[in-house]
């Protein structure tokens, strides 16, 4: 972009920041739990890329409140996803709210995005060792 260009954020390249108080113990909880090792890293700072996007894990003192997805995995296979990562060590939250349950820690959601061409979404989620809330999903695909 130049400067004589106007920012057109709809072109801009998205990217998740995911605040941690220990970045050595997230390092270690993205690589031993999730099998993701950062791409770059700078002095409070670690890069990883997914499937074409990025994110960050900084050093940060203030703590994720978890109280939200904060970032979520798009998965072809949900139950088989959910199996490695428990068998990793990854504990999945059990949700129990009006229009929202897990069970054995996968909840159906229903609607979906339209351009997306799914009619629903079936998601888990847990938190990663800083407590931020991170999700998968896999899209209920139309029946064609």
């Amino acid at each position: 972009m130049n400067a004589k260009t106007p920012a057109d954020l709809s072109r801009a390249r998205v990217a998740t920041r995911l605040p941690a108080q220990d970045l050595d113990r997230a390092r270690r909880f993205y690589a031993d739990k999730l099998g993701l090792e950062p791409v770059d890293e700078r002095p409070g700072g670690l890069l990883y890329r997914c499937g074409g996007v990025e994110f960050v894990l900084f050093r940060s003192t203030g703590a994720s409140p978890g109280t939200f997805t904060q970032m979520a995995f798009e998965v072809t296979d949900i139950e088989a996803t959910v199996a490695e990562l428990r068998r990793r060590g990854v504990v999945f939250e059990e949700v129990d709210a009006p229009g929202l349950r897990t069970r054995d820690g996968i909840a159906e959601v229903e609607g979906n995005y339209p351009s997306k061409g799914a009619t629903g979404e079936r998601g888990a989620w847990f938190r990663d060792s800083e407590g931020n809330l991170l999700g998968v999903g896999e899209p209920v695909l139309r029946a064609r």
